[in-house]
């Protein structure tokens, strides 16, 4: 069974900075598609950064610049370095996993997300 642990989130101060952890088990890490999501109080959930089995990444308008997505496929972990923090980076972080499944496309897993809150 594929399962997702996100941890590193916390309260930080603006300017500030966190690094995200996503810790995968249970599935052939190296040939996941994965992301980052977050979803704040009343709002909807949003990509904020992917990255390929290959190693390419893309990322939400708001976080260019400031966030960075890698992955340890030595370790199965996904990170998101996230710095110079504001505000409205204020969310629930999630991590997701595409699993390969070959011809058949890929199946999506969720972990339970971590708590990140940007204030003075």
């Amino acid at each position: 069974q594929l399962e997702l642990v996100e941890s590193g989130g916390g309260l930080v101060q603006p300017g500030g900075s966190l690094r995200l952890s996503c810790a995968a088990s249970g599935t052939i890490f190296s040939r996941n598609d994965m992301y980052w999501y977050r979803q704040a109080p009343g709002k909807q959930r949003e990509l904020v950064a992917s990255i390929t089995s290959g190693g390419s990444t893309n990322y939400a308008d708001s976080v260019k610049g400031r966030f960075t997505i890698s992955r340890d496929n030595a370790e199965d972990t996904l990170y998101l370095q996230m710095n110079s923090l504001k505000p409205e980076d204020t969310a629930v972080y999630y991590c997701k996993a595409d699993e390969y499944q070959g011809r058949w496309g890929t199946l999506e897993y969720w972990g339970q997300g971590t708590q990140v809150t940007v204030s003075s």
